[in-house]
């Protein structure tokens, strides 16, 4: 056994809210500990998507209890990502605020790229093969697909339908009907019509399905036919079972648990759709997916192979970045983050990765137009996929680069469940603060220089004999006086220090 301590995943999906504990043994994941609560929170979202409270009641109920199991865990043996449905509700800060009330760690929103991304990992870590495969995971909201090879994924893809979703909408009140089943095959068709093309081109020689649905089939199709492979024309015979029995409630079929019936005929529609789209002759099930990926992911950060760090290499190779720019940026970040945590409340250092890559990245929007750098920079960085990075990591890395010049709007900062409106504000205090201080682009321009705050200021003091000769710099602080007034920071320079009790 190595010294790493048991580490857990926590995966909030659309039907079922899962809890993984595992420690890492000789390379391996030993399983320690397994909960699994069926909230089905798809259900409880409104045409508007908006996610009612007798849904978010049964998810922070599950949360308490996951909270109870994790009790002796730090914050950094905890990965909580949230899936499909929390990504689409429209009210997730009400969910986020009382999930908090009862559940101390940090959740996640992912998005469906990331969502694939992790699944692929979990696959790959656990299931060896040479050449490229195709996965499939069909989960109650959404359905991932991916083609890789090793452990790179080729091709990555989110759709949004899943069997929760779907049988919602083709199959309500658990009727089911040969009308209903070829209604809900042809829009899954529909839905994969724009990325099949491009998956069959990369040629895969076997295909893989995870999580509920497909796990679900195989074990009806191996109870039928004593096989664990499905192909097309056993998925056609599942189907006639279950418009034979007519409603869910009749539904008796062997290895069917209770727990799936409400969302079998909408997992079989994607699936049968699946088949047909990307001419597949056989599945196997595999038995690793998200959560899986996510205690890979882990296990390498807490390695210090941070996954995010290899993403902003890339990114910055692909933009050319002027990097010694960069570093001078960053070393400026370090030394006003450190003089400020203390009276700012700044703990998280996952905060400070996050200042530290926006200052590599806040140039890219120079591909597009060096006017306006700081919106083109923020666009390109949050509808990019940056693997490592779920939603609203990126979101605030974008936000930070978005604000590092110009006006800011308090009512454009977006509200993040990773940080509070406080800590924004700071954040994006000390990252304008940065770049204005080195817009010379000269690594000996600045003098040591004094730093002061209070919880809404900040005074920086400078050598009188240096300061009084440069004209641009006093000019550009005097606008950003301004500026940090929108969000309540008061900047200070060249006055005398506060007295602070």
């Amino acid at each position: 056994m190595n010294d790493y301590p048991p580490i857990a995943a926590v995966d909030l999906g659309s039907n079922s809210f899962h809890l993984l504990v595992a420690r890492e043994v000789e390379a391996n994941f030993q399983v320690l500990h397994r909960e699994k609560q069926k909230i089905r929170l798809a259900s409880g979202l409104t045409k508007n998507n908006k996610l009612r409270q007798t849904a978010i009641d049964r998810g922070v109920a599950a949360l308490k209890q996951f909270a109870e199991t994790l009790q002796d865990f730090n914050a950094d043996q905890v990965k909580v990502v949230a899936t499909y449905t929390l990504r689409n509700a429209t009210n997730i800060d009400d969910f986020l605020d009382q999930a908090r009330e009862v559940f101390p760690y940090e959740i996640d929103v992912i998005s469906g790229q990331e969502e694939a991304r992790l699944i692929y990992q979990g696959v790959a870590h656990n299931v060896y093969h040479e050449d490229n495969r195709l996965i499939i995971d069909i989960g109650g909201g959404s359905t991932e697909l991916i083609i890789g090879q090793g452990f790179t994924p080729l091709r990555l893809t989110s759709r949004n339908m899943g069997s929760a979703s779907f049988s919602q909408r083709f199959f309500a009140n658990g009727e089911i009907s040969h009308k209903a089943f070829e209604k809900a095959i042809i829009r899954a068709e529909q839905n994969l019509e724009a990325v099949s093309s491009s998956f069959i081109k990369a040629d895969w020689q076997c295909c893989l399905g995870t999580s509920g649905t497909i796990k679900s089939v195989c074990l009806i199709i191996n109870n039928e036919f004593g096989t664990d492979t499905i192909d097309y024309q056993q998925l056609i015979w599942l189907k006639h079972q279950l418009i034979e029995a007519g409603h869910v409630d009749n539904l008796n079929i062997n290895g069917l648990l209770d727990d799936r019936k409400s969302s079998i005929c909408g997992g079989l529609a994607i699936l049968l759709a699946v088949f047909k789209q990307f001419k597949i002759a056989a599945i196997s099930y595999c038995d690793f997916a998200l959560r899986e990926g996510l205690l890979h992911e882990m296990q390498d950060n807490l390695k210090q192979k941070d996954i995010r760090v290899t993403a902003i290499t890339s990114f910055c190779k692909r933009f050319d970045t002027d990097a010694s720019h960069a570093e001078l940026i960053q070393n400026t970040i370090r030394l006003l983050y450190q003089s400020l945590k203390k009276t700012w409340g700044l703990k998280n250092t996952d905060h400070l990765a996050i200042l530290l890559w926006a200052a590599e990245l806040h140039e890219i929007g120079l591909s597009i137009n060096s006017s306006g750098i700081h919106k083109h920079s923020s666009y390109i960085v949050e509808n990019s996929l940056l693997p490592g990075f779920t939603q609203q990591q990126q979101q605030l890395l974008a936000t930070l680069i978005r604000f590092h010049r110009k006006k800011i709007r308090p009512a454009d900062l977006p509200k993040l469940s990773i940080i509070s409106p406080q800590k924004l504000c700071y954040l994006i205090t000390i990252m304008r603060l940065a770049v204005l201080l080195n817009q010379k682009r000269q690594p000996n321009y600045l003098p040591d220089y004094q730093l002061q705050a209070t919880t809404d200021s900040l005074c920086l003091n400078f050598p009188d004999t240096w300061f009084e000769e440069q004209a641009l710099l006093q000019a550009d602080l005097d606008v950003e006086q301004q500026y940090l007034e929108k969000i309540g920071i008061v900047l200070r320079y060249n006055t005398p220090l506060l007295k602070v009790s």
